[in-house]
C-alpha cells in the first residue's frame, strides 16, 4: 500500500549514492579544516578549549539538520572572537554561556519574524571593515602568544607591549609558529595533488611534530577530561542586566549578519537550491541555544568551512552534519592528540586567519566606490574601541555619506556664451537643504537678464519650489524674463498639490513613448505645449546644427501605421532618417507612383543616403485587407493593387513566408514579411537604386516590427533573423 510519505522509486538509491559519493568525502575534508580552527578560535576567545569543539559539533549537527542553507557549514567563527573575549572577561565563563544561549533565542525570534533579509541591508563596506578590524585584533593578540607571552586586553596594550615581548621571546614558540605561518601562506603554491590535504591541518600537524622534536618546553593545549566532562549548564547573571542585554543583542546581530552574508556567498559558489534565510536564522539560533546550554562558544555560518565544503563536492546538508559527528568522535576518542598541540602553532594559524580577513580586494573596492573613509574609520573603531562601537560608528558614517550623496543638489548659474541670456541648472535632489546654494547661485544673475532655468531634479520639496518661484517672480519684476524647462522626473507642479515624492526615471520614458491621454481640447496642441515645456530644450542644440540642411544616413520607408515610431525602434535622432510612409510600406515598380519614386531619387541623388530600409510590421491593416480581398475603386483599392504581387508570392510559399510560419507567426504577419521581401526586390530593380548599389555600395535591407513584443526582426531575401548585440556590425551596415 502506498502513502504520501513513500519515497518515489529510485529516490533511496539516489540519496545513498549522493551521500557516499559526494557528502561523505566532503564532510571529512571539512572536518580536517574545522578541527584546528575550532581549537584556535577557543584560544583566541580566552574560552575553555573544549568550548570550541562543542560549538563545532553543535554547529555541524544542529544547523545541519535544521538549516536553510544547503551547503553552509557552521561552527565557532573568527568574526566573533573579539566580542566573545570581551564578554567572557566582563561576565565570566558561565554567565557568558547564558548570554550565548539568550542570543540564540533572539536569533530564533529574528527568523520567525521573517526579517532575515533586513540584515543584508547593512552596508557591505562596514561588514568588510568589521571583519578586517577583527582580523587585525586577532593577529595582534596571537602575535604575543607566538612570541611565548600572553595577549593583553586591548589592541593598544598589545601594540605598546610588543617591543618588550620581542626582547624576551621564546625561540621554540617563535620557530613553531613561524613554520605554521610559512606553511599556511605557501600552501597555495604546492602541487595540486598535495593541496588536496587541508593547509591548516598540515600546518598544525607539522608544528605539533616539530614541538615534540625540539628540546624546549613549549606550552600546549590543556583539556580537563573528556569533551563530556566540559559540558555544563550556564550561570544566570547576578545583576547588571543592561550590560547583559547589550551583549546578547551584539552577539545575536553579529552572528546573524555573518551567517547570512556567508550564506549569500555560498549561494554564489553553487548552482543548487538557494538559501531560505529565515529558516537558516532559526537554525543558527537553535544551535546557539544548544551550544550555550552545553558550555560551547557561539555558532555562526563560517565562509572558510562552507567554501571548503562546496569545493570538496558536497551536494546536501548531510556533509555539514557528518563533519560535526567526526569532530565529536575525534574529541572523545583522541583527547590525547589534541593535548599535544602547542599554543604557538594555533597562534600562527590564527595570525594567518586574521591577516586573511583584511582583504586587499575590499580596500580597492572601498577606494573605487568612495567608501575608503568609512572602511578606515570602522577598522580603527573596531581595533581601538570595541566591536560594537566600531560598527556603529561605521554605520553612522556610512549613512551620513549616503545621505550626502542622495540629497545633494548641483546648482550652477552662468551666462550663455555669445548671448545675453543666462542658464541656471538645478540637478539632483532639491530640498530645503539646497536653499543656501540656490540663493548663492541665483544671486549671480544680473537684473533684467533673460534666464533659462533648467530643472533636472528627481525630488522637489515645497520649500525649494517656493524659493525658486519667489526668485523668478522677483527677477521678472525687474524687467527680466525666466523660462522654465523641466528635464527631471519630479514635475514642479506636483510640489504644491501634495507631499513631495521622488520622481520615477521610468516616468520620462512614459511621457515620450506612451500613447497620449484623452484631452478636452486639441490633443496635438496639448502635446506641443508639453513638448515645449519638457523636451524642446533637449533637442534644440541638435536641431540648431541642422537648421541649414539635413544629412540623413538612411531612407526609411515604412507603413503609415500610428504604432510605428521609426526613430525609437532604430535608436536614431533628428537628421538621421529620411522617412517615407504609406499604407502597407509599398514600393510600386518604376513609373507606377511618382511620389515614392521622387522620394527615392531625392534620397539617393540629393541627400546621398547610404542605406535604404523597408520596414513592415505585425497586425498590418493593409495586409489584413489583402487577406480578406482588397477593396475595389480608385482610392485604397487602387493603391493596395500594388501589393498583389506580395499576396501571390506568399501563396506560392515564398521562403520568407515559410520561415515566418515555422517561427509561429500568423498568416497576416507572414504576408507582411513577404511583402517586405517583395518591396526590397522592387527597390533593387529601380535603375537609380541599382546604379547607387554599383557605384557607391548603397545597402538595401528589410525590417519587421513585431508590435506585441516590441522586437525588430531582419527580413532578407530568403528568411528572417533576430537582431542581437552580436549582430551590431550587420545592424550598422543596415542603419548606418
Amino acid at each position: 500500500m502506498s502513502t504520501d510519505t513513500d519515497s518515489p522509486p529510485g529516490r533511496a538509491d539516489h540519496w545513498s549514492t549522493t551521500l557516499l559519493r559526494h557528502d561523505l568525502p566532503a564532510s571529512f575534508v571539512v572536518f580536517l579544516v574545522a578541527l584546528p580552527l575550532s581549537l584556535g578560535i577557543a584560544v583566541a576567545s580566552d574560552a575553555p578549549i573544549a568550548a570550541g569543539l562543542i560549538a563545532a559539533v553543535v554547529g555541524g549537527v544542529v544547523v545541519g539538520i535544521l538549516g536553510g542553507a544547503p551547503l553552509q557549514v557552521s561552527g565557532p567563527a573568527a568574526g566573533l572572537t573579539v566580542v566573545v573575549a570581551e564578554t567572557i572577561n566582563q561576565f565570566g565563563w558561565k554567565t557568558a554561556c547564558f548570554i550565548f544561549a539568550a542570543a540564540g533565542v533572539l536569533q530564533i525570534l529574528f527568523g520567525l519574524s521573517r526579517i532575515a533579509r533586513a540584515a543584508l541591508a547593512i552596508a557591505p563596506v562596514v561588514v568588510h571593515a568589521m571583519l578586517a578590524g577583527i582580523g587585525i585584533t586577532i593577529a595582534l593578540q596571537q602575535l604575543h602568544v607566538l612570541l611565548g607571552g600572553a595577549s593583553h586586553s586591548t589592541a593598544f596594550q598589545n601594540i605598546v607591549q610588543l617591543p618588550g615581548e620581542l626582547t624576551s621571546l621564546h625561540g621554540d614558540d617563535v620557530l613553531i609558529g613561524g613554520v605554521v605561518i610559512a606553511i599556511m601562506l605557501g600552501w597555495k603554491y604546492v602541487p595540486e595533488r598535495v593541496r588536496a590535504l587541508p593547509g591548516p591541518l598540515v600546518a598544525v600537524t607539522i608544528g605539533t611534530v616539530l614541538s615534540l622534536v625540539l628540546p624546549g618546553n613549549v606550552e600546549r593545549i590543556v583539556l580537563s577530561g573528556s569533551l563530556f566532562d566540559a559540558i555544563g549548564l550556564p550561570g544566570v547573571p547576578s545583576g547588571n542586566w543592561g550590560a547583559v542585554a547589550l551583549a546578547v543583542l551584539t552577539i545575536a546581530l553579529i552572528a546573524s549578519v555573518e551567517s547570512l552574508l556567508s550564506a549569500v556567498a555560498v549561494d554564489k559558489m553553487q548552482t543548487g537550491p538557494r538559501t531560505n534565510f529565515d529558516k537558516e536564522l532559526v537554525a543558527q539560533g537553535a544551535a546557539n541555544v544548544t551550544s550555550g546550554l552545553l558550555g560551547g562558544l557561539p555558532v555562526t555560518g563560517v565562509i572558510v568551512r562552507s567554501a571548503t565544503n562546496v569545493q570538496a563536492g558536497a551536494k546536501t546538508k548531510n556533509s555539514a552534519l557528518l563533519h560535526g559527528i567526526w569532530i565529536l568522535v575525534f574529541s572523545v576518542a583522541l583527547v590525547g592528540v589534541v593535548e599535544q598541540i602547542p599554543k604557538s602553532a594555533l597562534a600562527g594559524l590564527l595570525i594567518v586567519v586574521g591577516i586573511q580577513l583584511v582583504k586587499l580586494a575590499h580596500i580597492r573596492l572601498a577606494r573605487r566606490t568612495g567608501d575608503l573613509l568609512v572602511y578606515v574609520v570602522t577598522v580603527l573603531g573596531v581595533v581601538f574601541l570595541n566591536l560594537l562601537e566600531g560598527v556603529l560608528i561605521g554605520l553612522v558614517l556610512s549613512f551620513a555619506l549616503l545621505l550626502w550623496r542622495v540629497v545633494r543638489v548641483v546648482v550652477n548659474a552662468a551666462p550663455v556664451t555669445g548671448t545675453d541670456r543666462w542658464l541656471v541648472t538645478v540637478e539632483g535632489t532639491c530640498t530645503f537643504l539646497a536653499l543656501p546654494k540656490l540663493s548663492s547661485e541665483l544671486s549671480k544673475v544680473p537684473e533684467g537678464a533673460d534666464v533659462l532655468l533648467e530643472m533636472s531634479v528627481d525630488f522637489l520639496d515645497h520649500a525649494a519650489y517656493e524659493a525658486i518661484h519667489d526668485w523668478a517672480r522677483q527677477h521678472e519684476s525687474t524687467g527680466g524674463n525666466v523660462e522654465f524647462v523641466e528635464l527631471g522626473t519630479a514635475p514642479m507642479a506636483d510640489a504644491v498639490t501634495g507631499p513631495p515624492v521622488r520622481g520615477r526615471s521610468r516616468g520620462l520614458l512614459d511621457d515620450v513613448l506612451k500613447p497620449g491621454q484623452d484631452s478636452d481640447g486639441n490633443p496635438v496642441t496639448s502635446g506641443v505645449a508639453a513638448y515645449h515645456r519638457r523636451h524642446a530644450h533637449v533637442v534644440r542644440p541638435a536641431l540648431d546644427e541642422l537648421r541649414d540642411g539635413q544629412n540623413p544616413h538612411s531612407l526609411f520607408l515604412t507603413c503609415a501605421d500610428s504604432r510605428i515610431v521609426p526613430n525609437v525602434i532604430t535608436s536614431t535622432g533628428p537628421g538621421d532618417l529620411f522617412t517615407v510612409r504609406n499604407v502597407g510600406n509599398l514600393v510600386p515598380p518604376q513609373g507606377r507612383d511618382s511620389s515614392i519614386e521622387a522620394a527615392i531619387v531625392f534620397a539617393l541623388e540629393e541627400l546621398e543616403v547610404d542605406h535604404l530600409v523597408v520596414c513592415g510590421h505585425s497586425s498590418c491593416g493593409a495586409m489584413q485587407a489583402l487577406m480578406s480581398g482588397a477593396p475595389a475603386g480608385p482610392g485604397l483599392g487602387a493603391w493596395l493593387g500594388h501589393a498583389q504581387a506580395s499576396v501571390e508570392r506568399w501563396m506560392q510559399r515564398h521562403p520568407v513566408g515559410v520561415a515566418a510560419d515555422e517561427a509561429g507567426f500568423r498568416s497576416t504577419d507572414q504576408l507582411a514579411m513577404v511583402n517586405v521581401a517583395v518591396q526590397l526586390e522592387n527597390l533593387r530593380a529601380h535603375p537609380v537604386v541599382r546604379r547607387a548599389i554599383l557605384e557607391r555600395g548603397v545597402t538595401v535591407s528589410g525590417l519587421f516590427f513585431d508590435i506585441g513584443t516590441a522586437r525588430v526582426l531582419e527580413v532578407s531575401r530568403d528568411g528572417i533573423a533576430e537582431i542581437t548585440d552580436a549582430d551590431l556590425s550587420a545592424l550598422a551596415a543596415a542603419l548606418g
